[in-house]
């Protein structure tokens, strides 16, 4: 593991770090935030997942983490949002290839043998984030924006005992039903849409549920709102009466000046969840 940056924060240190990736077979890059609890020992672990067209540094940059983060003794994970480079299968549009994984295992060319997002994140970047850093590996919890709330819930829900708990910002919450997902399902993963429903945050919910407590941020004037279909997840969560909140905040769009509004919340969610698991 390459270490390309560390700064001191809040008390903490935010670093930036590159490492070759079994699961991608390229060089990843991820920002990783260790609060001045770490100094101490071990720490619990968030995730944060980004959304189209982001790298490592977006979320690390705007989202206003860090601070509300170092107050509650937790380390902050931000991964890339796909492979990238030369040699990397990409597209003219921003919403497929290089920015645009999904978080999913590819299975179609060009993609198949580099867009392992799932695996990225599920296992390759966690063990190399536990074996290098104070990290508790027993807490851990999981966000996103957008593209990445969409991970984050599959993921959550697709891992059961791994999160302590589960949040999200105006995620695409149904995307085997919208234009954030059929095209890169159908790209990605093939024609066969009864593979696609393990992607999909709004099914999972009426299949499954999530085994913890779960917080969904949605602006009231975002302007992608027909794509991120809030209401199926919304409904699923009701009709499955899941231990959660759904929140639509007015006035609120797509940016990352929503995240950072309600970054606060989330954090105090998570490090609540934490307490609670022990």
């Amino acid at each position: 593991m390459q270490t390309i940056s560390e700064h001191r924060a809040f008390g903490g240190v935010q670093g930036v770090y590159r490492h070759r990736s079994e699961a991608t077979g390229c060089d990843m890059t991820f920002g990783l935030f260790l609060p001045p609890a770490a100094e101490r020992g071990p720490v619990p672990l968030l995730w944060f997942l980004s959304g189209l067209t982001c790298t490592h540094e977006n979320a690390m940059v705007k989202a206003g983490a860090q601070a509300h983060a170092a107050a509650r003794g937790l380390a902050l994970i931000f991964p890339d949002t796909s492979p990238r480079g030369r040699d990397i299968a990409d597209d003219e549009a921003f919403d497929l290839g290089q920015g645009a994984g999904f978080y999913v295992n590819a299975t179609q060319a060009p993609w198949a043998p580099h867009f392992r997002m799932w695996d990225y994140i599920a296992d390759d970047l966690r063990r190399v984030a536990m074996n290098n850093f104070p990290l508790d590996q027993e807490r851990e919890a999981v966000t996103g924006h957008s593209m990445g709330g969409h991970g984050a819930l599959t993921l959550a829900m697709r891992q059961r005992g791994r999160f302590a708990s589960v949040s999200a910002f105006a995620p695409i919450a149904h995307p085997t039903a919208s234009d954030w997902g059929r095209r890169q399902f159908t790209a990605y993963l093939g024609e066969d849409e009864g593979d696609w429903a393990a992607h999909d945050a709004a099914l999972l919910m009426q299949a499954e549920g999530f085994d913890g407590p779960v917080l969904i941020d949605q602006g009231g004037a975002d302007q992608f709102l027909d794509k991120l279909m809030p209401e199926a997840l919304a409904g699923a969560m009701a009709a499955r009466r899941q231990h959660g909140t759904f929140r639509i905040q007015p006035g609120h769009d797509h940016s990352y000046f929503f995240v950072a509004s309600f970054m606060a919340d989330h954090i105090a969610f998570h490090a609540d969840a934490f307490g609670a698991a022990g």
